[in-house]
Parts: structure tokens; sequence; C-alpha cells
């Protein structure tokens, strides 16, 4: 049970970190509305590096459902553990999404902005278009993962928890204004269905639609990555 329970504690802290700094930044009365965006990017490689330190020797701090299925379809990880693995990302993304409404539950009721509310929890593209939000999501995910994958695996396990920061700045930095890159199902469609079920004063629509963006490229990239990463003769 140890690598399930490190993947359903370390996802819940990468969403509380990191959906955090997104209420901390956008939500009416918070001390640091407006920090914009370089807040938002780096918060999210430390939401991703911290839960990293504690959890990677207990489960391999993947936190994300495209990554465990790729590390799984190129041998990495027995396919035996995807589904609780999954399961466990899930739910500890929509328990970190939980928790971040009641932290900042004043901060939403002083928020009127429907998308603002919505954008706590979920990514969504700058442009809506559903085949290049799509590629979007499976570039930046095959450069998560290919990156990843490039780590050698006699770098001590700090170094690559840092490396892992810098992969998720640049990728936010250089990408993140198409879709929010979401990187990661389990990042976007937990907290979504947390926006979804909870009291959430005059929240709008969840935008479900979307959800398949999230969803279906982050898969795809992390597939190609591994599959490319298999065949170069290094």
């Amino acid at each position: 049970m140890l690598p399930y329970i490190a993947e359903f504690v370390g996802t819940m802290m990468l969403i509380i970190l990191g959906d955090g700094v997104v209420a901390n930044v956008t939500l009416n009365k918070s001390g640091m509305k407006g920090a914009g965006s370089i807040q938002i990017t780096i918060a999210w490689g430390l939401a991703v590096m911290l839960p990293a330190f504690v959890f990677g020797a207990a489960s391999g701090a993947h936190f994300n459902p495209a990554l465990t299925i790729a590390l799984a379809a190129d041998g990495s990880l027995a396919w035996s553990l995807v589904p609780g693995y999954i399961i466990a990302q899930f739910a500890g993304a929509f328990l970190g999404a939980v928790i971040v409404w009641i932290l900042f539950k004043d901060q939403f009721d002083a928020t009127d902005d429907q998308g603002t509310k919505l954008g706590v929890f979920s990514c969504g593209p700058s442009i809506p278009n559903m085949p290049l939000n799509i590629f979007a999501e499976v570039v930046a995910t095959f450069v998560l993962v290919f990156a990843i994958k490039g780590i050698p695996a006699e770098a001590p396990a700090g170094v690559s928890n840092l490396l892992v920061f810098g992969i998720i700045v640049s990728i936010g930095m250089s990408l993140g204004g198409l879709t929010g890159y979401a990187l990661n199902p389990a990042r976007d469609l937990g907290p979504r269905l947390a926006h979804a079920v909870l009291p959430i004063s005059g929240k709008g629509s969840s935008n479900w639609g979307y959800g398949v963006v999230t969803l279906v490229g982050p898969i795809i990239g992390a597939l190609i990555a591994v599959g490319l990463f298999a065949v170069i003769p290094w």
C-alpha cells in the first residue's frame, strides 16, 4: 500500500500548492492578488518538486496518470500497479482541491468572475481550438516525459528533483499561455470534479468539454516520449 499512499498524499500536496498559488494571485481579497504568471509558474514547479523529495523513494513520485501509463508502457513500472496509482492520483487531486477551496473560501466568496474561480481548479485555453489545444498538451507533455527519461539514472535523487522543477518551470514559461499546461489528467480532472460538486458561490460551468484536452493530450504526449526515447541509440 505504501506506493499508493505516497501517490495519494503527494498528488494532494501538489494540488494544494499548485491550485493554491493560482487562488493566491487571482482571487479577490487575497494578499498576493496580482502577483502574476511568473509566481504561478515558479510555484507550480515547486509544487511538483517538494512532494517528489518526500515520496520519490516510495512510489517514484509520478503524481500523474499520463506518466504512470507511459512508464508502464516502456517497462519501467508493472502494469499491475497502474490502476492503484491512477486511483490514488485522482483521489489526491480531488482532496487537494477541496482543501484549497476551504482555505480560500472567503476569497472565492469575494470573487464574482466565474472564469477566475474555475481557473483555480482547472486549465483552460487562451484561444479555444480543440485540435490545437490537444496538440499543445501533447507537445508540452512530450517535453516533460522525454526530459524526465533523460535524467541519468545515477543522478542523486535531490538533483533529479531539482531538474524536474526546472523542466516544469521551463514548460510553463514557454508554453503555458496556450492551455495552462495541464501535463497531467489528474491535475485537471480531479480539481475540475471538486469545482463541480463543491458549493462554490456563483461558480458557473465546470466546462467538462475541455476535459478531453487534458485527458487525451498528456497521455499521447507521454507515450510518444517513452516510445521515442526507447529507440534512440544512446
